[in-house]
């Protein structure tokens, strides 16, 4: 058994900073490496940091630099890097079975009972894959089988993936041409810049009623899912009224439709409860989780509605990697930390630490246009002005890179800025990295605005 002092850090020796950064080492391994690796993030464009190991809640950079994580390896390590349960459950069975491709295993068949014990309502048919966008395009086509319909609803700023139907789910880059045919989109809540340029909670979230006007006046009304980020995680933590999501099931209910909660980035403790559809007491008929469910290692799912379980049978829902014993292993080993630990819990308080930290910054500054959360999944939004509300995409780039170079580790999009540190942080490390935060954006704001 694992201490539980394992990741214990020093809030008061961190971060550790012994070169400029990037270091010089980092300087010439990523120039290599880019020779070949095309596409890279806008979070390694921008701090071209070359990582050598993770330990709990810090980053170790190959020139000996230490920094406090705030990113969890984009919204991944969630129990910390290389948490030893789930690196040792993931070493056994590398020496003992990596792939026997979808045949059942011991360990599958722990997982897939421990999985379904935790899931909301009759969420018990499932099926594993590697990547979070393969295991949305399996939820799209198991919509179409259960259904027999082939439209989809989404949302503006929604992200599902990187393949053709996840895209098509989201606002498609002009660069990649057309949407594939019988995708809608539909406004979502954004309360702080909303669409209808409306107030709530006085709109009655009219966002919500507008769903039902596209489905009737833009679809051939053979709407298969409704399909949903529960928290947008790309767009910048954007959280719908709690009238929002109750709503949506009302509507999917009255058109057919199934709901389908895209859940990759927001399972697994990282808003506080092990799903974040449990925030609104909805249970959906398809979802999706990933990143945190292996906390690092490649595991993804597709869970549905016992009713349509046969649907995955009509889509040869198999695939090489999903299921793999390594995979199984980490996720469970990943579900009985969370549960062993609390750490549902522990990620609330940590969301309320945040944001109370968070809500002084916005008073304290004029860039700092709105905050909002749940657990430990936040964002702070940048404005030039807070009454015009102009995104403030320069102070962005350069908070970001101001407090990457003090030694704190997050994630950019642009004017907001995303953390989301790992659940199993502590306090004094937690209130480190927002000393760094907060450091950053006075020295940006003095800059920038005088």
């Amino acid at each position: 058994m694992y201490s539980k002092n394992w990741a214990k850090a020093d809030a008061k020796s961190l971060p550790v900073i012994k070169t400029e950064l990037p270091g010089p080492k980092s300087r010439e391994y990523h120039q290599r490496a880019s020779r070949y690796m095309k596409g890279y993030s806008s979070q390694v464009r921008l701090f071209p940091v070359v990582f050598h190991s993770g330990k709990g809640c810090t980053l170790t950079d190959v020139d000996g630099n230490v920094f406090i994580d705030f990113s969890s390896g984009i919204y991944v390590t969630g129990l910390g890097h290389c948490h030893p349960k789930v690196s040792e459950a993931v070493a056994h069975y590398a020496k003992q079975l990596m792939n026997c491709h979808d045949f059942t295993t011991e360990i599958k068949m722990k997982l897939l009972e421990k999985l379904a014990s935790i899931t909301m309502g009759d969420l018990k048919g499932i099926q594993l894959y590697d990547s979070g966008t393969t295991a949305v395009e399996a939820g799209l086509r198991a919509a179409r089988a259960a259904t027999g319909k082939f439209e989809f609803i989404s949302f503006w700023r929604d992200f599902h993936g990187k393949t053709m139907g996840a895209v098509s789910c989201a606002i498609v880059d002009r660069s990649q041409g057309m949407r594939a045919p019988g995708f809608f989109l539909a406004p979502r809540p954004y309360c702080y810049r909303c669409p209808f340029n409306m107030k709530y909670p006085e709109c009655n979230t009219y966002c919500a009623d507008f769903v039902d006007k596209v489905i009737t006046n833009e679809t051939t009304g053979q709407v298969a899912a409704i399909v949903l980020e529960p928290i947008q995680g790309w767009a910048g933590s954007i959280i719908p009224p709690d009238e929002f999501i109750p709503k949506l099931r009302k509507i999917a209910d009255k058109h057919k439709a199934l709901l389908f909660a895209d859940e990759v980035l927001t399972c697994m403790a990282r808003t506080g409860k092990m799903f974040a559809m449990e925030h609104w007491n909805t249970t959906p008929d398809i979802t999706t989780v990933g990143k945190g469910f292996g906390n690092g290692f490649p595991v993804t799912a597709m869970i549905i509605s016992e009713k349509f379980g046969e649907a995955i049978e009509k889509i040869s829902a198999s695939s090489s990697y999903g299921g793999n014993p390594m995979a199984c292993a980490a996720a469970l080993a990943s579900i009985e930390v969370i549960e062993e630990e609390n750490l549902c819990e522990r990620a609330a308080h940590l969301g309320e630490l945040f944001l109370k930290r968070m809500e002084k910054m916005k008073e304290e500054f004029r860039i700092v246009g709105d905050v909002r959360g749940k657990g430990c999944l936040l964002a702070i939004e940048l404005v030039r002005d807070k009454n015009t509300k102009e995104p403030f995409e320069e102070a962005g780039r350069k908070v970001y890179q101001r407090a990457f170079s003090k030694g704190l580790a997050w994630v950019p999009a642009g004017h907001i800025l995303r953390l989301s540190p790992p659940m199993i942080m502590d306090d004094d490390l937690a209130h480190k990295g927002l000393d760094i935060i907060e450091e950053s954006i006075a020295e940006v704001e003095r800059e920038l605005l005088g």
